[in-house]
């Protein structure tokens, strides 16, 4: 397999690895982290087995692993510069570079990303993989507004409260480690719960504004947005504290809706329980990527 890592310079920089197999297969797979992460998450687990970069190059599929524009390794980008539509930018970039259909694999806070790029860059992007996706602002509620200070509001979003700085990065706390991240299913593998904490990094302010919908900031589609053609796969664990099922299938609606072809999958009904947040970091992580690799495969990837 050959390895190897660039850097895109336009509309912000965007740092990248790829992952190429010599049995190469199919459209490239992009896997798109989520808030307080990098595209490491996906190049091993805190307890040292391959991460899903691995996993789906041993099925076959040309893997391509982007950090945020202004995160990671992409380099600096002014943070009011920084925004959601920024970072779509960046991952269209990435796409467009490749010039040829990719699968999208994004996460958590990457998900109206992803949903943008299904509407942004169709003509690239035929299919997208969800795990516990962020909703557009098309079906996003306004989080109630806790308190509101010259340094940070404070907002109550589904079953967490958030405390947004305005002038610097988020920080993940202990609480929202064991809580959001880890969850109360069995398994994160609790022994490298250190070795995990310290892979985070900061969160841009605006960008976790924008997550929590605040005064309407969450990316949205068009209103009239056309997705014929499109198919998509949610993936949600049942321990999963910031993702009840409904939450999920409620975006499932509003894509199916615009024409796109959706399948939900809660991972109980699958036989698989336990999972949280980071279900690419946990014990089954090799199973999961299966059954994504699969239905890949099976929607035309």
């Amino acid at each position: 397999m050959q390895t190897s890592a660039a850097v895109l310079a336009s509309p912000a920089p965007l740092y990248y690895e790829q992952l190429l197999p010599d049995d190469a297969r199919g459209d490239p797979l992009v896997l798109v982290h989520g808030g307080a992460h990098t595209g490491a998450c996906y190049r091993c687990t805190p307890d040292g087995r391959p991460g899903w970069a691995a996993d789906f190059a041993a099925q076959g599929f040309e893997v391509l692993i982007p950090d945020w524009p202004g995160c990671g390794r992409s380099g600096y980008v002014p943070r009011d510069q920084l925004r959601g539509d920024l970072v779509v930018g960046g991952l269209c970039a990435l796409v467009e570079h490749i010039a040829r259909p990719v699968s999208v694999l994004v996460h958590s806070m990457s998900g109206p990303y992803g949903f943008k790029l299904l509407e942004t860059a169709r003509r690239f992007v035929p299919r997208l993989v969800a795990i516990a996706p962020g909703p557009p602002g098309n079906v996003q509620p306004l989080p109630a507004i806790i308190a509101e200070t010259d340094d940070a509001i404070e907002v109550q979003a589904l079953a967490l409260q958030w405390r947004i700085p305005k002038a610097q990065d988020f920080l993940m706390d202990e609480q929202m480690v064991r809580v959001k991240l880890v969850g109360n299913g069995h398994r994160f593998p609790m022994d490298a719960l250190d070795r995990y904490r310290a892979s985070l990094v900061p969160l841009p302010a605006r960008l976790l504004y924008e997550r929590q919908n605040v005064q309407g900031s969450q990316l949205r589609l068009a209103d009239d947005a056309d997705l014929r053609g499109s198919r998509a796969l949610m993936v949600t664990g049942t321990h999963d504290t910031d993702h009840p099922r409904e939450e999920d299938e409620r975006i499932a609606r509003w894509l199916t809706e615009h024409g796109a072809g959706v399948d939900c999958v809660w991972l109980a009904d699958r036989g698989i329980t336990g999972n949280g947040h980071m279900m690419m970091l946990e014990d089954n992580s090799a199973e999961i990527a299966g059954m994504i690799g699969g239905w890949i495969r099976t929607a035309g990837g």
